[in-house]
């Protein structure tokens, strides 16, 4: 309607004059989409040049925003496309003769994901009061497909006739869902047991060494970050190690054959030659375990798995 408005106005006003000596698009042609067949040249170009710098308009899931032509390095060429439309035959579809910068469409339309696009939440567990798990359902994510987005900028920036944009996008599923959650360990400090979860059901029960009171295991909600067979003892930077030197995998390695450490900084479950600890607050913050718990462990848990340490 807007366009129809223009071209009425520039049909009938001074542009009169200079359009019959320009001649007449002829009948049914359309430019980009506009109907300019039966026009004056003069009104043509102008309600060409004006339709083609007015933004174009996007709309996603709520968002809605407007970008001109010129900021995605598009520009007309009305003179060129004018003469083309001159020259047409009645009723013929003539192209807009038009430069567009492919780079800055590429980055915009990568830059529009990195706006609009949306992670998927995993599942996540929680514990009850019992202490128990409890499972909470992961979200699906968003994410903008950059290659056909900019395909679309294109198709856009090539038109005269301004319609809603909308992103190419897909639905990203989550990783990790409430069935295929996996283990959930919880370590009861006070009483150096460790309960092994599959999902909410109980699955193995472990006794393990937790830290000393002078330098006790963290309490909090953890998780596994790290994993090593046959791993390296190195001495931490802290005062009861100093002047230790690294240990090799072997006997007497006081990581046992398993390591698995947690985002809590120097803390992991593992196993010790030391079994006389076993049951007792006898570590420098570390979960100790038999060497059989820890590979059976080893083999069940993954990079994420949580791991819940609480008091009782």
């Amino acid at each position: 309607m807007l366009v129809a408005v223009v071209l009425a106005a520039v049909a009938s006003g001074a542009a009169a004059p200079s359009a019959q000596r320009g001649g007449v698009v002829p009948q049914g042609v359309t430019v980009g989409g506009l109907r300019l067949g039966g026009m004056p040249a003069e009104g043509a170009r102008a309600a060409l040049a004006y339709a083609y710098s007015r933004p174009l308009h996007f709309v996603f899931y709520g968002k809605r925003w407007k970008v001109r032509p010129e900021a995605l390095g598009s520009a007309i060429d009305v003179n060129r496309t004018m003469k083309d439309a001159l020259t047409a035959r009645e009723g013929q579809r003539v192209p807009l003769s038009v430069t567009v910068d492919q780079g800055r469409v590429a980055r915009y339309a990568r830059w529009l994901d990195h706006w609009l696009s949306v992670p998927a939440t995993n599942a996540t567990a929680t514990l009850t009061s019992r202490l128990t798990p409890v499972l909470h359902a992961g979200k699906p994510g968003l994410q903008v497909r950059a290659g056909k987005t900019a395909l679309r900028l294109d198709a856009a920036l090539r038109s005269a006739h301004r319609t809603l944009l909308r992103p190419s996008a897909k639905t990203v599923p989550a990783t990790m869902t409430r069935a295929d959650f996996g283990p959930v360990v919880v370590i009861h400090r006070g009483s150096n047991r460790m309960d092994v979860f599959k999902g909410t059901r109980p699955w193995r029960t472990f006794p393990v060494a937790t830290g000393q009171a002078i330098y006790p295991t963290p309490l909090g909600n953890w998780h596994v970050a790290d994993m090593q067979r046959n791993p390296w003892w190195r001495p931490p930077a802290s005062p009861w190690a100093q002047g230790l030197k690294p240990i090799p995998p072997g006997p007497g390695n006081p990581l046992g054959t398993r390591w698995m450490g947690l985002d809590a900084a120097g803390v992991g479950m593992h196993g010790t030659p030391d079994a006389a600890s076993i049951g007792y607050s006898a570590s420098h913050g570390c979960i100790r375990m038999y060497v059989p718990d820890a590979e059976w462990l080893f083999n069940q848990v993954h990079i994420g798995t949580p791991v819940f340490i609480v008091a009782a």
